[in-house]
């Protein structure tokens, strides 16, 4: 799975185009967030574990349990509100394309991992920042389970 090309394209504007370079692949401030509640709780795991498919935020290797942090634009949520805005926009169609292979990319992730014994939890930007408590309390209780196995 190739994510489409850059190609011939021009940025939509200087501060978008700074804004888009801006954006890790890793230590996001969402992530930071839940991380650190998980912390909080007692829970001790490891980081952006680059052995296992899809390179996960946050691994709890004992319970065999992965966490993403999917950023809401990046990763496509609310995907027909978020295309529909896109259409409207500067290089409309590779964004499209470029985030539906993202989405294309990180449901062959979660099978991957999934045949091979992990059990994916994937949370949304948003979802995080709202009530990183709440997030975070939701991987304790699956990695709880999964413990007690």
């Amino acid at each position: 799975m190739k994510s489409p090309s850059f190609t011939g394209l021009r940025p939509a504007s200087a501060a978008s185009s700074s804004a888009k370079k801006a954006n890790r692949s890793c230590d996001t401030a969402h992530e930071r967030l839940l991380r650190q509640e998980l912390w909080r709780r007692g829970l001790r795991y490891r980081k952006n574990v680059s052995q296992l498919p899809g390179k996960p935020d946050i691994v709890f290797t004992r319970g065999r349990v992965v966490v993403f942090c999917d950023g809401d634009f990046w990763h496509g949520r609310s995907w027909p509100k978020l295309a529909r805005q896109l259409r409207g926009g500067a290089n409309s169609s590779y964004w499209r394309e470029k985030i539906r292979s993202n989405m294309l990319r990180d449901r062959h992730i979660t099978q991957l991992l999934k045949r091979q014994g992990w059990r994916v939890i994937r949370m949304w930007e948003g979802e995080i920042n709202a009530n990183p408590q709440h997030a975070a309390q939701y991987v304790a209780k699956i990695i709880s389970a999964r413990r007690s196995l």
